[in-house]
């Protein structure tokens, strides 16, 4: 699997990816316009924990994970990645790292968020868990997670009480899980629609129709 010089050069690969997604949100909350911020006070030690998990896990280590722990790590992360992605598509010029809740919203029904609240935030725990694993760093896979989870319970509370507030949102998101997905019938699935956070002005530049809750 991953040689000596192989683990520092995936952390290295993840982290890059993480600054193009930083980039990448900076333009979308350049064309956001006004709206609210979720804990904004959380964003700060959400940075801190990101940088501490890619500076942690790029030092060198002798000890090689086993083959099982390793690969089981490693499709962890390639799933992370994925997920991550899957969202960012998704949503769009919408996606942004600051939890951002824009005053005009409109209605999704795509993506991952078909079967769960937050992906994305999954996507974290996973990568939280699986990266320091992978390279070797145990005990610092454990406290790497509790420090994302001590950042992401308050976050996904303060996110969730801006989002209760858009008419439709409450009841597009009834019984469906924030994490962990569930499977739904088509049925079900027919009735469901998702927010996403994107500026009405963008959208009518376009000359796209916004769809109203159902």
């Amino acid at each position: 699997m991953l040689s000596r010089r192989g683990r520092p050069l995936l952390v290295a690969g993840l982290g890059a990816m993480r600054l193009a997604e930083v980039a990448w949100s900076s333009r979308n909350l350049r064309r956001a316009g006004a709206g609210r911020q979720a804990a904004p006070r959380s964003f700060p030690l959400m940075v801190s924990v990101n940088v501490a998990l890619f500076t942690l896990c790029i030092v060198p280590r002798r000890r090689r994970p086993p083959r099982a722990l390793e690969v089981a790590a490693l499709t962890g992360l390639a799933a992370a990645v994925g997920l991550r992605l899957w969202v960012i598509g998704s949503l769009g010029p919408a996606w942004n790292v600051k939890a951002l809740v824009p005053e005009e919203m409109t209605v999704v029904t795509r993506g991952p968020y078909r079967w769960m609240r937050h992906p994305n935030y999954l996507a974290v725990i996973v990568e939280f868990a699986c990266l320091p694993v992978a390279v070797g760093a145990y005990s610092e896979a454990v406290l790497l997670s509790a420090a994302n989870a001590a950042v992401l319970v308050p976050r996904i509370r303060a996110e969730e009480a801006l989002l209760d507030q858009v008419p439709g949102y409450r009841e597009a998101f009834a019984g469906v899980p924030r994490l962990l997905p569930t499977r739904l019938s088509p049925a079900a699935d027919a009735e469901r629609v998702r927010w996403i956070q994107i500026p009405a002005r963008e959208s009518q530049s376009r000359g796209e129709s916004r769809p109203k809750p159902q």
